[in-house]
């Protein structure tokens, strides 16, 4: 434990890592992420030319929040609108998003999965829980239990510096 001093403060926080275990750390996740990346990959292959990768990017995020204007999904996507515009304009012809007259704005619209966009994105995610049981079968109970106390560490460090958003980097 140390001092918090650029407070000012008596606070105990955790000592930080030191040079050696800071490396050995980064090295086991760069090595970790290169895992399930290739899981990312080999579920997405099943899609083979159904949609682009920033396309389905898109159906995630429309299954996760639910219906959303195209300019709400420019932002989540982090892409301009009129990317998105495209995108969606795509999506609709593919039929897999549905565009709606927006209630409350009748000079907007929204977008919607449909019951074939919500099964491609169900398909692949189920391909990934697939791949990821299967590695999970491969652990012991205590070394399961040490990877879901990493992998929150990790997914809470990455949400408090502003790195990550679960909802919009989920594929």
């Amino acid at each position: 434990m140390h001092t918090n001093s650029s407070l000012g403060t008596s606070e105990s926080h955790p000592a930080p890592p030191t040079s050696d275990h800071r490396q050995t750390a980064v090295d086991a996740i760069v090595t970790g992420s290169r895992t399930l990346v290739a899981v990312a990959a080999r579920s997405l292959s099943s899609l083979e030319g159904e949609v682009t990768l920033p396309q389905y990017r898109a159906l995630v995020v429309l299954r996760l929040n639910g219906p959303a204007r195209p300019g709400d999904l420019a932002a989540e996507l982090d892409v301009h609108p009129s990317t998105a515009g495209r995108m969606v304009d795509r999506l609709v012809r593919k039929g897999l998003v549905l565009r709606h007259d927006d209630p409350q704005d009748r000079r907007a619209s929204t977008v919607s999965l449909t019951a074939m966009g919500t099964g491609l994105v169900d398909r692949v995610t189920g391909h990934r829980r697939e791949d990821i049981s299967c590695l999970v079968d491969e652990l012991t109970a205590e070394e399961c239990q040490q990877v879901v106390t990493g992998l929150t560490l990790l997914a809470r460090a990455g949400a408090t510096l502003g790195h990550v958003s679960h909802d919009r980097w989920e594929l």
